[in-house]
């Protein structure tokens, strides 16, 4: 075998490997880059599908506990909820966002991943009966995964929802 087909080989295998978003030493992160999107942009876009939100404090501060914040939220988590909306033909009303107090973690509510939504009988069911109970999650939240990967908590009091993805939007 001539060292130059050797070469040429060894060249396009190395390429390959470090090739943006294929090869085995790229990590998730680059194939799944997060669009962030502002405040008043999610509430435009959650106001158009029908879905409410509400804090406690009776605002929209990212800094404070008590209130319901949407800035920083992921472009997807947004549609995810509106996934959900159109598909679940419930009432959807969103008690927690990206505001702090909430847990931490890569796929947290600061990170823009998670929204909170009211207990409803509409929505329990529809979690129910359309997704796979996946069992009991750390802290005992019985959880469901939908088809398309995100997952539904139920802590009781609401629904803890993490959207990896826009649910099929």
């Amino acid at each position: 075998m001539k060292i130059r087909s050797v070469m040429t080989a060894l060249a396009l295998v190395t390429g390959a490997l470090f090739a943006p978003g294929f090869g085995v030493l790229t990590t998730t992160v680059d194939a799944h880059a997060v669009t962030k999107i502002s405040h008043a942009t999610a509430t435009s876009m959650l106001n158009a599908s029908g879905i409410t939100w509400s804090s406690s404090g009776n605002c929209s501060d990212r800094n404070d506990p008590t209130c319901t914040s949407f800035e920083q939220l992921n472009l997807a988590t947004a549609q995810g909820a509106q996934t959900l909306k159109s598909a679940s033909a419930c009432a959807l009303n969103i008690t927690g966002g990206t505001e702090t107090g909430h847990a931490s973690g890569t796929y947290s509510h600061w990170n823009g991943y998670k929204l909170d939504f009211a207990k409803a009988k509409c929505l329990a069911t529809y979690i129910q009966n359309n997704f796979t109970y996946i069992g009991l999650r750390g802290d005992r939240a019985p959880q469901w995964q939908s088809g398309a990967g995100n997952v539904y908590a139920d802590e009781g009091n609401h629904w803890d929802v993490t959207f990896y993805n826009c649910g099929g939007c």
